[in-house]
């Protein structure tokens, strides 16, 4: 197994999700500065690409370069051409909670997942333990077309959270944070998925934001810990990156797509953090690059 520590490369975010390579800048969210920035590799620079009110998460491009972003509380993905916002699609009626990460594909399908519960409601009143005992509500998945339709609803998701596609495009990999599990579904010509799987049966991680490598293996966050992992199809984990907190979100970018950049967090709880600056972005090199989506 391989063992790393990362550095810090930046501080000031409040909440950092979405990370996506492009263009040779690292993008991300920021949930309670309600936008989307993106940095150079180095992490010298901040700028702001755009401000999101509803308080911005996953992100992804369609085809003509537009930008698809969750806009997390009022349930929408929005879609942003030469700096102007629309509403691309409203996801409410499938949302039991704040909408959150996204992946887009190469054609222009985005699978958007939600909360499900208010995690952070439910962790104040029940507790973690009680939570896990008696698990929380299921949620959906939903499929949305390169016009903006919702063409599949895929229910019965565990918090589905972090999300990739292989090179080729014909399979889905997503977390369902609260069973501690990645599972797969086969990519149909129209974007629809079919044949639902587990991937990788995990203990007690809690897998978030996460990346795919060209030896087709996962660097997912572990929630639960100041931890990323490299897991392997079936369950291995051959790497573990350390963090110096709470790691939420991952992508390989770079110029050889072997910089593991990490947003972290003291903690997700938005009562606690939501006022604060405390998030981070780390990195580490390492040995493989990145491939597929994002």
């Amino acid at each position: 197994m391989e063992n790393y520590e990362s550095r810090i490369l930046r501080g000031g975010l409040s909440f950092g999700e979405g990370p996506r390579w492009r263009d040779g800048r690292l993008w991300y969210s920021d949930f309670y500065r309600f936008a989307i920035y993106s940095t150079d590799a180095q992490g010298s620079e901040e700028r702001l690409e755009h401000e999101v009110p509803g308080q911005p998460s996953g992100l992804g491009w369609l085809p003509d370069g537009d930008l698809l972003v969750v806009s997390m509380t009022d349930h929408r993905v929005l879609r942003v051409h030469q700096g102007v916002a629309s509403l691309f699609c409203d996801i409410s009626e499938y949302c039991g909670f704040w909408a959150n990460d996204m992946v887009v594909s190469a054609s222009g399908v985005s699978y958007v997942g939600n909360f499900g519960f208010d995690l952070d409601v439910m962790l104040r009143d029940e507790g973690a333990e009680a939570m896990m005992a008696s698990p929380p509500p299921t949620t959906n998945l939903v499929v949305i077309n390169p016009e903006g339709a919702v063409i599949q609803v895929v229910p019965d998701m565990a918090f589905p959270n972090g999300s990739v596609i292989t090179p080729n495009g014909k399979t889905l990999i997503i977390g369902e944070t609260m069973t501690f599990r990645l599972s797969a579904f086969d990519i149909n010509p129209d974007g629809t998925l079919d044949n639902r799987r587990i991937w990788a049966q995990l203990d007690f991680v809690a897998t978030d934001g996460m990346c795919l490598d060209v030896e087709g293996q996962i660097w997912l966050a572990n929630a639960l810990t100041n931890k990323c992992l490299r897991v392997k199809e079936g369950g291995e984990i051959t790497g573990v990156v350390e963090t110096s907190q709470t790691a939420y979100a991952c992508m390989l970018g770079g110029a050889d797509r072997k910089t593991l950049y990490v947003l972290s967090s003291p903690t997700s709880d938005r009562f606690k953090i939501a006022t604060s600056t405390a998030g981070k972005i780390e990195a580490i090199e390492v040995a493989v690059a990145g491939a597929g989506l994002p």
